[in-house]
């Protein structure tokens, strides 16, 4: 029988040819993040083209990992979009730092799954070390407890379920579907929340239409006293209020919620308190930037994105959780065959709906031992200093608006016309066609949102190799597409 299944080894075999094929892969990422801006940041290709030039169907029989290779600096390293790019200005920018991808590939090696502490002694234990790390850099206090999902959008679908764990604790038995001794559950975030709480609420079952948008004042932050009578008001029509979102740096304008306000209200309510802080919550690293996370000590849950903003490969989504006891409850769940001995040490896959973690600390861990603490600080102000120098030459040239203020490394902006008489249609259009001519450049990619309707121009600036002569570059591309466009 045995003959019937030839002896299959790994590609390579031996330890020189592992080495020599690592090798090669070191040496192209090596590259790529020497000469990382190079590239178009976006590839000037059509949707579909990569798929032609990929084969229909897979291999038969094995390929060398020479011909992989080779295809790979062919057809993907030219056709991505170049995240790590300094000239990558579009959503929020990040950073695949050196000592981030060698973390990255040393787990990868390693393939440690650490579900359990069993299953991963160390992973378990320096994931635990390191969300501590992370809870002091940014000055929080003693209490919460840390762990690292992919995205900041499952931290915050998780916070919603453990919020509706401890208003209804027999959810977790008897489920909501068909009871009728259940009110409505609400939850409340401001109306420029991360449309990951929407997500959330589907996938939990509490529906879109339990979701409160919250107002906003004039620079975007959710107004507390709107929250406390939109509370109010749902409570006396006989529905329980469960969670109150404030966010800490919101997608479109980084604008901070006024978390210390918002608590109160959501402790009067006996909702549970999540704090959006994935893009801005690394500020806190900084002394100076500090106060803008004002209460934020005060949440049930909290969760920051070292892949935004700590230079840490994606993805690294770091929650911190103050009742963890209920969290755990809200997901615990250990059949026989994951039953071990080892008494009180924690087993991460009690924190969520994952079984199969990846050893994510171990990049995280590396990336701060790189830099320090004062590395990380000084990258981080040197950013939030480029975005206020941006926004002083918007504010100096009547071509342009500011629309948005600027805590952070993110600069809002509007094109105006030349003819004072346009419409806001015409506005609009005009912002469009000058974001299609900036981004065709190649050396800069900038993406855009919507404030009080209004097509509005966005410039994340978050890559490491940002520097200066990038934003005086995309600042001359800003004004170079703007003659084009509005003389056209």
């Amino acid at each position: 029988m045995s003959d019937m299944f030839p002896d299959i080894h790994d590609t390579p075999a031996s330890e020189a040819d592992i080495r020599a094929a690592l090798r090669q892969a070191a040496d192209l990422a090596a590259r790529y993040l020497a000469t990382r801006g190079e590239y178009p940041v976006i590839p000037n290709i059509a949707p579909g083209d990569v798929a032609a030039a990929l084969p229909d169907a897979p291999p038969e029989v094995p390929e060398t990992l020479e011909a992989v290779l080779g295809d790979y600096r062919r057809l993907i390293e030219p056709n991505v979009t170049h995240w790590n790019h300094p000239g990558f200005l579009a959503y929020f920018a990040i950073t695949g730092s050196t000592a981030g991808v060698m973390g990255e590939t040393l787990s990868a090696a390693l393939k440690s799954n650490a579900m359990l502490w069993k299953s991963g002694p160390a992973p378990t234990e320096l994931e635990e070390r390191v969300c501590d790390w992370l809870r002091q850099m940014v000055s929080l206090p003693t209490g919460f407890v840390g762990h690292i999902n992919d995205t900041a959008s499952i931290a915050t679908m998780l916070a919603l379920a453990a919020a509706r764990e401890r208003a209804f604790p027999s959810i977790r038995q008897d489920g909501m579907s068909g009871r009728t001794d259940l009110p409505r559950m609400t939850v409340y975030a401001s109306e420029q929340a991360h449309s990951s709480v929407d997500k959330a609420m589907v996938a939990l079952g509490l529906g879109l239409a339990q979701l409160r948008r919250i107002p906003t004042d004039d620079a975007f932050r959710a107004k507390p006293d709107a929250l406390r009578e939109m509370i109010a008001a749902d409570r006396a029509a006989g529905m329980r209020p469960i969670a109150v979102v404030a966010t800490l740096g919101t997608t479109s304008t980084t604008s901070v919620d006024p978390a210390a306000d918002m608590a109160v209200v959501a402790r009067e309510s006996g909702a549970w308190l999540h704090v959006d802080a994935a893009y801005a919550g690394p500020a806190a690293i900084s002394p100076a930037l500090r106060p803008l996370m004002r209460g934020w000590e005060l949440a049930d849950s909290i969760v920051l994105n070292p892949h935004k903003w700590m230079f840490t490969p994606v993805d690294c989504s770091v929650t911190l959780v103050r009742d963890v006891e209920t969290w755990k409850r809200a997901f615990s769940i250990t059949p026989e065959y994951l039953r071990t001995d080892v008494g009180a040490a924690t087993n991460l896959m009690d924190y969520g709906v994952q079984l199969g973690r990846r050893f994510r600390a171990l990049k995280l861990w590396m990336v701060i031992r790189a830099y320090g603490v004062s590395g990380l600080r000084t990258h981080i102000e040197r950013h939030c200093a480029l975005a206020r120098e941006l926004g002083e030459w918007i504010d100096g040239d009547d071509r342009f608006e500011r629309v948005a203020p600027t805590p952070f490394s993110l600069v809002c902006f509007r094109a105006l016309p030349q003819d004072a008489n346009a419409t806001a249609t015409e506005i609009d259009a005009l912002n469009e066609r000058m974001l299609a001519r900036i981004n065709t450049d190649g050396a800069v990619f900038l993406s855009h949102t919507k404030l009080n309707g209004r097509f509005t121009l966005r410039v994340a600036i978050g890559n490491q190799h940002t520097n200066r002569a990038t934003i005086e570059n995309a600042w001359t591309i800003i004004r170079c597409a703007y003659d084009e466009v509005a003389g056209a």
